[in-house]
């Protein structure tokens, strides 16, 4: 039957008064100010129901609900259940979609009846979520609990079961927009022209009116979704879900996609009419579980319904809102349309804190041309581990700022080392020698310097050591005396109490350690886990794995050792510089059976070649045995290996080593000085 304009609507005579708006935030009117010409044209009319509702939207029927259903004992049953549960069960009917108060979030600051409660027409069952962002409560009942028995078939099958409705305009009532409605999106800067071609039109149930967001493809109505002044919305129940303004995407590579009706209308203001709107509000959060097939991906049911014009589109925009469940909505979306052909965009600063929420809020408080500059400065949605250098522009600054001071290494603690080795954090560094050449000694002196100098903490899985001998040797090298009153300690003066008990509390606040409580074989897995543990528990910088041949290395049969070095150390590299964490590994060259007293190759490590090869740093360290070649305190350090050429090069450092404290001093340094 032809549309009758109510007499409450005065025949529309609009003109548009509202130009696009400065970029300035500073220099564009407030929406209060952009709202006085609408408010003139309204001083004289007939106050609407619609911007001052009396009572929250009336529920939308569906057709032929069951008659015999009403009384009947289950729903009864059910009814009492959805009580308990804090619903309004009296006015729920069998067969349709009941909108209610949610008893979880109470609508929130406007009391938005945003539950949707859906009672089998039988009345055995129920099913409901709540649509408001922040909740999103959903669940189900049944009047009887009796699985051999369903009421309606399964809950999850529901909505797939229902037949869709045929909806006309004619058949829900649907009249064009009043003046007062046409000025209520004139304060928000939408044309009547974009109104015009998007169908926008309303609603009249006694003497309330909201908007009627028509949904069509191939301009034939499919949905309709409703709005009143307060943002309560409501849908026809039993009709298809489809995006808001499919058929403006019919056949293009660029889509946008956004978070509500008022969003797309707001994008064509910026010319932009390759856009969509979601039906249905966003998630609170994103889902942690795998994508569920197509038939029971229900939320985002509109997607697949969707899917022949979104395979056509090799660029999708993502202009969701900025808010928590606006980027979720986003990750939802992207996960399954493929995060390779999305991008998503930044909305601007309203002040040194916020963002601006959505389209339709910058388009009032910014104007069309800056909306428009944000979607054409849309960025590429992120893929896990595929970067690209401008998403380090600010390491690399800072790198070649020297912003932090340590971009060149840290320093060892000795000069003869300073131009052949530095530690760089989040690098693997392989130490080897011959046994009794003091490789874990001067490991140890190395983290005490570190400690002094920079404040570095470490864990230490250490399985050659005892935790007492490893303790003993750490505090001769820190408080510079021996331990005990042996004769290695010739007439030098033994630690006192007082000392002891300083450098035990030093032990505590600086070293952590990884140790198996029984007779097992630590893995390397296991070892790295309690090392993260440490890192992000204690802020520890430095690991320190002493020796590799004390893990425990079982392999599938399969692999060879060669491979499973390999993707160990591929492991502790990743740990490094996951962590920023730098890890000294020591590792044993094998059985030597022609060594005449030099230092080894790092190709003779036991194992495998790859422990040169996967290395950012290779040292060997070895001790002079023969009293005719030279003094046999002194230490060679052989820098083998230095991948990062800013922090060091290849070459050879020389150390002498005091056997009474442990400690390594260069060579021309006074015994007893660092």
């Amino acid at each position: 039957m032809p549309l009758i304009r109510q007499c409450l609507c005065r025949p529309l005579q609009y003109t548009p008064f509202l130009s696009s708006s400065s970029s300035s935030f500073s220099s564009t009117p407030s929406p209060r100010r952009l709202g006085r010409a609408c408010s003139r044209s309204l001083s004289n009319a007939t106050t609407l129901s619609f911007l001052k509702p009396k009572v929250p939207p009336p529920p939308v029927y569906m057709e032929n609900p069951t008659e015999n259903g009403l009384d009947s004992v289950q729903l009864k049953i059910l009814k009492q259940k959805l009580e308990e549960l804090g619903m309004d069960s009296e006015i729920c009917v069998p067969g349709q979609y009941n909108h209610l108060l949610c008893p979880m979030c109470n609508g929130g600051g406007s009391e938005e009846r945003s539950l949707s409660l859906f009672v089998t027409n039988d009345g055995g069952a129920a099913l409901w979520m709540c649509f408001r962002a922040k909740c999103g409560w959903k669940g189900s009942t049944r009047a009887i609990a009796d699985s051999s028995r369903p009421s309606s078939g399964s809950l999850s099958q529901l909505t797939r079961l229902k037949s869709k409705r045929e909806i006309t305009v004619e058949s829900l009532q649907l009249e064009p927009l009043c003046n007062e409605l046409v000025a209520y999106f004139a304060e928000r800067l939408i044309s009547w022209k974009t109104l015009q071609r998007n169908a926008v039109m309303q609603k009249k149930s006694g003497d309330q009116i909201a908007i009627a967001f028509t949904y069509r493809r191939n301009g034939k109505l499919v949905s309709c979704k409703y709005r009143d002044i307060s943002k309560n919305f409501w849908q026809e129940a039993d009709t298809e879900k489809i995006f808001y303004g499919l058929d403006d995407i019919k056949g293009k590579s660029d889509i946008i996609i956004v978070e509500g009706e008022m969003d797309k209308l707001a994008m064509e203001e910026a010319g932009f009419r390759n856009c969509v709107s979601v039906p249905d509000g966003a998630p609170p959060s994103v889902s942690t579980k795998e994508l569920p097939p197509e038939e029971k991906d229900t939320k985002y049911q509109y997607l697949w319904n969707c899917k022949e014009y979104l395979q056509e589109a090799s660029r999708i925009i993502l202009a969701t809102d900025g808010d928590q469940p606006g980027q979720a909505l986003a990750e939802e979306l992207a996960r399954r349309l493929g995060r390779e052909r999305c991008w998503r965009v930044t909305w601007p600063k309203k002040n040194e804190v916020d963002h601006f929420k959505d389209a339709n809020e910058v388009l009032m408080y910014l104007g069309s041309d800056v909306l428009k500059e944000v979607i054409e400065n849309a960025e590429l949605y992120p893929i896990r581990g595929l970067f690209n250098f401008n998403n380090y522009f600010d390491e690399i600054d800072a790198y070649y700022h020297r912003t932090h001071g340590y971009e060149f290494g840290l320093s060892t603690g000795w000069r003869a080392l300073n131009g052949l080795y530095n530690v760089v954090a989040g690098e693997l560094t392989i130490v080897t020698g011959v046994p009794n050449s003091g490789k874990s000694e001067w490991i140890d002196a190395l983290m005490c310097n570190l400690n002094e100098s920079f404040g570095w903490k470490f864990a230490l899985c250490s399985m050659e050591n005892k935790v007492r001998e490893h303790a003993r040797k750490l505090l001769e090298k820190h408080v510079k005396k021996p331990f005990f009153n042996a004769s290695y300690g010739g007439s030098v003066e033994r630690m006192t109490v007082e000392e002891l008990e300083q450098g035990k509390q030093w032990l505590s606040n600086t070293f952590y350690l990884i140790r198996c409580e029984n007779d097992s074989l630590p893995s390397i897995t296991w070892v790295l886990d309690l090392a993260k543990a440490a890192v992000l528990r204690h802020g520890v910088r430095g690991l320190v794995i002493d020796p590799y041949n004390e893990l425990d290395h079982q392999r599938p049969t399969s692999q060879t050792e060669t491979e499973y070095v390999s993707q160990m150390l591929t492991k502790v590299k990743r740990f490094a510089q996951h962590h920023a964490c730098h890890v000294w590994f020591v590792a044993h060259p094998r059985q030597l059976h022609h060594w005449v007293g030099g230092p080894p190759n790092m190709y003779d490590i036991s194992g495998s070649a790859h422990f040169i090869n996967k290395c950012d740093n290779g040292i060997v360290v070895h001790r002079n045995r023969d009293p005719e070649a030279g003094p046999i305190d002194q230490v060679q350090i052989c820098v083998r290996k230095v991948r990062n050429k800013v922090a060091g090069t290849i070459g050879d450092a020389f150390l002498c080593y005091n056997r009474v404290t442990g400690e390594f001093m260069d060579i021309d340094e006074p015994t007893g000085k660092r």
